[in-house]
């Protein structure tokens, strides 16, 4: 059986039970049907009703029992064998989340806070994702690419959990060079369309044009970018900080006033239209499910063919035993494990 597979192998450790319980139940079991019936009736009775198990019959159907309990635990994991190596044309959309990490994210008007909330609907984004290529880029004062164009989800979800404000060089927030690097240096620069970005952030920027241009400067490469805007509009919020020998909680606060930071939805609204028929979505203080946001705007848009790739498959051969289960579980039924009468 090369190639053998379980796809859920945690059921095997359920074989475990076979020498720890059933075989010790089994054997007390018939002990004390043995001690009930010699307290039921003497032994010259017991000879003549033929009540008297044969030992030998009695270890074959315990045996019988025994393995069909195996094959059954056996069956449960899924053992598949027979691997064969299938080419896979994938077909999907290039996705760039950029995410702003600067600290008016640690707000929270959203709970735990922005940025935190944002990682969630990223997640959720993950889940809903099939076959199309996703990357990262973290933004603050300046932007790094955190992950590239990548089907491999998982990496992606370790990725997202590393990133604070902590892992930014420069403070403030500078959404045109986000939106500058995804387009010039995430993006292949191939073709037009099939490429979303998807920026998370309250909307705060350096110069407030920046963004608007090279959002238009995407667009015209057939960029469409999907703007999320967190935070209160209104009132805003504190940022929080925390005394690193105390872990007390205080407030952000420049020349002796406590910072407030608001969400600059008009800033955002302006930089999502300028691309290829982006969207702007104001989240502000409200729930959102950026998965169900994937699903009704990017998962329904054209894609392209995207690079071949190979997968295993295998044969599922748990029906095999299943049936050795029932076979053994059939035998053991119409054996019977008295004694022979003797003439």
């Amino acid at each position: 059986m090369l190639g053998l597979a379980m796809v859920n192998e945690d059921y095997l450790l359920l074989l475990f039970i076979i020498p720890l319980l059933v075989i010790p139940l089994l054997v007390f079991s018939s002990s004390r049907k043995a001690a009930l019936l010699r307290r039921a009736a003497d032994k010259n009775l017991l000879k003549y009703l033929n009540a008297d198990p044969s030992p030998s019959k009695r270890f074959t159907k315990w045996v019988l029992m025994i393995f069909a309990l195996a094959l059954i635990i056996t069956g449960l994991a899924r053992p598949r064998w027979n691997a064969s190596i299938k080419p896979v044309q994938n077909r999907g959309r290039d996705v760039v989340v950029l995410l702003d990490i600067s600290r008016s994210m640690l707000a929270e008007d959203l709970k735990p806070n922005r940025l935190e909330r944002a990682k969630l609907a990223i997640k959720d984004l993950i889940e809903k994702i099939k076959g199309d290529r996703v990357g990262l880029v973290a933004f603050a004062g300046d932007a790094e690419v955190k992950c590239p164009l990548t089907q491999d989800y998982g990496f992606l979800r370790l990725t997202l959990d590393e990133i604070s404000p902590k892992t930014s060089k420069r403070g403030g927030t500078n959404l045109g060079d986000a939106i500058r690097m995804a387009s010039e240096e995430v993006f292949d620069q191939s073709g037009k369309d099939f490429k979303d970005i998807i920026l998370i952030t309250d909307g705060g920027d350096l110069e407030s044009s920046l963004p608007v241009k090279a959002a238009a400067a995407a667009g015209e490469k057939g960029i469409r970018i999907i703007a999320a805007g967190l935070g209160d509009k209104q009132q805003g919020a504190r940022i929080p900080i925390y005394d690193k020998g105390t872990g007390e909680k205080k407030f952000l606060e420049y020349n002796g006033n406590q910072v407030w930071t608001k969400l600059q939805d008009e800033t955002l609204r302006k930089t999502a239209l300028a691309s290829s028929k982006g969207k702007y979505i104001p989240v502000e203080t409200g729930t959102f499910n950026l998965g169900e946001i994937y699903e009704g705007i990017i998962a329904s848009s054209r894609k392209r063919q995207l690079e071949r790739s190979e997968r295993i498959e295998y044969e599922e051969k748990f029906q095999i035993f299943l049936l050795g289960a029932f076979a053994f579980l059939s035998l053991e039924t119409v054996i019977s494990d008295k004694r022979r009468k003797k003439l």
